[in-house]
């Protein structure tokens, strides 16, 4: 077969062809990777559940925005699903136990809540395992309540003892279940070793593993490292995890939250960008984005317990890439529904106000008025920028609901 390759002439210029070829796709390979915009967060909120007493984990914030769900000390020993109703980003009122997905009696585990746009809920437990292997659940979520609960079937679990879903995220349409097998032996501090995956639905109690799943996802696994709590932005764009490295975790082991993008849907991702990272004493842990993108939340640990905070995402660049003064100036209501305020404290004799949409596109811009009207904005996130006598103010994020 060798000398068949190298046998004439001809076969060289083939060879030699594929293989200025194969060199022209590592190097367009290599400049996409180095062109990728990863988004980039601020600093941390913290948010506060009115009436809540105890740890926060693995949050989730509906696709609606109004419900964050959690669960509370993820021990498998009396581990239950909870929910809060939104009064504003950083603040929400406790509820109380989300009905219809606690079992009662210990030990249990009912844990790490998702939740698609059509009000499907999914949720893992370890009900019956490991007689019964399959330990994703679904239901539909109403009012504070999950009904028609059933087991989610499918190619994507393991089937092996010692092997179980240990968490996912739901695709806001529903039809993508981005998956974590976890593998557990009672030695190993966590899983011994962990397989992300992309499974795709077949009907409401069944999905089934994605023939193309490893290559979307090639990029990002590592067997150095344990992986879990997926999340999968609304667009499809980008995949949100924690990681940290696989072995025996230490006061010095890193937790990592990392994303990976890709431009189109039928993409494979690219390579993990770490976006935040702390020591175990610090963990944080299990992102999940609101639906426009420009809210994460995660839980962290802290001296006492776990919590959950926040962080918005940064303007894009598109949009800062002017030379800007401080100068100040105020908006409000924030958010907005109809109407919107500016304050200029200092005279002037020329003001231009623009609202933005998050790629950098201008929707409204007007001369010299302080009252803008925003009544036709769908409800979401945009930005805000003055031009005062030829200076151009700081952007201010403005929500509009």
């Amino acid at each position: 077969m060798l000398g068949e390759c190298q046998g004439g002439n001809g076969n060289n210029k083939s060879y030699y062809m594929m293989k200025k070829i194969f060199l022209l796709m590592l190097i367009c390979g290599s400049i996409t990777a180095k062109s990728q915009n990863y988004p980039a967060f601020g600093p941390e909120i913290d948010v506060n559940i009115n009436g809540l007493s105890f740890d926060a984990m693995e949050p989730f914030i509906s696709p609606n925005g109004n419900f964050l769900f959690f669960n509370n000390l993820n021990d498998g020993i009396n581990t239950k699903l909870y929910y809060a109703t939104k009064v504003n980003d950083s603040v929400f009122n406790f509820m109380g136990e989300l009905n219809g997905t606690n079992q009662i009696a210990p030990p249990h585990l009912d844990a790490v809540a998702d939740l698609d746009a059509m009000n499907a809920f999914y949720w893992t437990s370890t009900r019956n395992y490991p007689a019964d292997l399959e330990n994703l659940f679904h239901g539909t979520f109403s009012n504070g309540t999950v009904s028609n609960m059933g087991r989610i079937h499918g190619s994507f679990y393991k089937n092996m003892p010692g092997w179980l879903i240990m968490d996912h995220g739901i695709s806001s349409d529903g039809q993508y279940l981005y998956y974590n097998n976890a593998r557990f032996d009672g030695i190993c501090q966590g899983p011994c070793e962990t397989e992300l995956g992309i499974a795709q639905k077949v009907n409401d109690s069944t999905f089934n593993k994605m023939p193309n799943s490893d290559f979307l996802l090639h990029t990002i696994m590592d067997t150095n490292y344990i992986y879990y709590a997926p999340c999968i932005s609304s667009d499809h764009l980008e995949l949100y995890y924690t990681r940290f490295p696989k072995g025996a975790i230490t006061p010095s082991t890193l937790f990592e939250i990392c994303v990976a993008v890709r431009s189109t849907a039928n993409d494979s991702f690219s390579m993990p960008h770490v976006l935040f990272s702390e020591l175990i004493a610090d963990l944080i842990e299990a992102p999940t984005l609101t639906t426009d993108k420009q809210i994460m939340y995660y839980h962290k640990k802290t001296a006492a317990s776990h919590k959950i905070g926040l962080r918005y995402r940064n303007a894009p660049t598109n949009i800062l890439a002017v030379s800007e003064s401080k100068f100040p100036f105020r908006i409000y209501p924030n958010p907005a529904s109809s109407k919107l305020y500016i304050r200029v404290d200092f005279e002037y004799s020329f003001l231009k106000v623009t609202v933005y949409n998050l790629l950098g596109q201008p929707l409204i811009s007007k001369r010299n008025h302080t009252e803008i009207d925003v009544h036709s904005l769908p409800s979401g996130t945009y930005y805000v920028r003055l031009e005062v006598d030829n200076q151009v103010g700081i952007n201010r994020m403005l929500r509009i609901e």
